[in-house]
């Protein structure tokens, strides 16, 4: 009998920061995290790589383009919840369109926070990876 290779999700996080804020989207209707907030994030299909997912999930989310060397990775998070996880988490310094709230069915609020006061709501393992953030912290072992 051959044994399954052990496999885990790949997903993306987008910090959008401007003038000491942070885009922090409030999850709705999804059955995942639904009343809290989040930012732009999803998961890697497959066949695509980081940048590209991450860019790809910009414009799904919030109709948003980001141009690859205008991301930069500035954390990795192994992660453990109902499962293993790695996130990837990057930054943006520019983009064009304005952001717009592209899935109302999923998302119902699209809001602008001070970066050292997030929501009480926040996702506990998206406000520790914010904190990182600002902390330079660029790996973290989370939820185990």
């Amino acid at each position: 009998m051959i044994k399954k290779k052990f496999q885990m999700p790949v997903a993306v996080h987008l910090l959008l920061i401007r003038e000491g804020k942070i885009l922090l989207l409030r999850r709705f209707n999804t059955g995942y995290e639904d009343g809290n907030y989040s930012v732009v994030a999803g998961h890697l299909d497959g066949d695509e790589d980081v940048k590209s997912a991450m860019i790809r999930e910009a414009m799904e989310e919030a109709g948003i383009e980001i141009k690859a060397n205008n991301l930069q990775i500035v954390g990795v998070m192994h992660r453990k919840s109902e499962v293993e996880r790695i996130d990837f988490f990057l930054v943006a310094d520019s983009w064009n369109n304005e952001i717009v709230n592209m899935e109302p069915e999923k998302c119902d609020d699209l809001s602008w926070f001070e970066i050292d006061n997030l929501p009480f709501n926040t996702i506990p393992y998206i406000k520790k990876a914010i904190e990182n953030y600002i902390s330079g912290i660029q790996f973290d072992i989370y939820g185990w």
